[in-house]
């Protein structure tokens, strides 16, 4: 099977979220969903993705350049329906498997540095593994001021960062929310919800499924979800409007 053409099936799935058997539906069954993911995991274990971001990144720091006056780390939490290995209970989803994604990001929302765990892996865990990620990026020494959530507001993280050589730092309190007006952490949150090339390989095992048709039966809406017993809807058509001829009077 060409290469091209499994790799643009993963990236259908990154894109869209979509089951690797609905992947395969909408490239008209030309791959499979096996081979796919036996692509994926060949692909992985050979380093393709690390490479991969590590020329993305390159190719847009040599011809874009990337901002490193202003750093944003922060943990997010992402669903991963089908578990499997390095995946955690959320604490925030009912105790649904799940991943956390320690991401560092320039001023412009491109990462940087990347750290990933289960979803019950607290965030500060994760803060050293994300640094040392942005160290062997080479990109630590260029780094002018890191900003961090309330989540961060601890003595011992100031002395780690210090042992980085991190130290003009902009670290949100603890009990306290940003001040109106306060720019830094709305370009911190910006920064963090981009998604970039970059983050390829985190997507790769992480995306929701969705519904999966048979083969060869195309796709559809799901049906309704509110109905009576009777397969009747509870969602009631307006009532038509009764024709008022003084709405709109005919000229003389």
């Amino acid at each position: 099977m060409p290469d091209l053409l499994c790799f643009r099936g993963i990236l259908i799935r990154l894109v869209t979220g979509s089951s690797w058997e609905t992947v395969e539906a909408l490239m008209e069954y030309k791959v499979s969903d096996t081979t796919l993911r036996a692509r994926r995991d060949e692909w992985i274990a050979a380093g393709v993705f690390a490479e991969l971001e590590a020329e993305t990144r390159a190719g847009y720091d040599r011809i874009i350049g990337l901002d490193l006056s202003f750093v944003a780390l922060d943990g997010s939490i992402h669903k991963a329906p089908c578990g499997g290995e390095g995946t955690g209970k959320s604490p925030v989803d009912r105790a649904k498997l799940g991943w956390k994604w320690s991401v560092a990001a320039d001023a412009n929302g491109i990462p940087i540095g990347v750290a990933i765990d289960g979803a019950n892996r607290n965030d500060l865990k994760l803060l050293e593994p994300t640094l040392d990620s942005i160290i062997t990026n080479g990109l630590i020494d260029d780094i002018e001021l890191l900003a961090l959530d309330r989540a961060y507001d601890y003595p011992v993280v100031r002395t780690r960062l210090t042992g980085y050589d991190l130290v003009e730092l902009e670290i949100q309190k603890r009990g306290t929310k940003p001040p109106p007006g306060h720019t830094a952490p709305a370009h911190a949150r910006a920064a963090m919800d981009r998604r970039s090339p970059q983050l390829v390989v985190l997507k790769l095992r992480s995306a929701p499924a969705l519904n999966v048709p048979k083969h060869g039966a195309p796709l559809r809406r799901d049906q309704p979800r509110h109905h009576r017993a009777d397969d009747r809807t509870t969602h009631r058509l307006p009532r038509p409007l009764e024709p008022n001829p003084d709405a709109y009077p005919l000229s003389p």
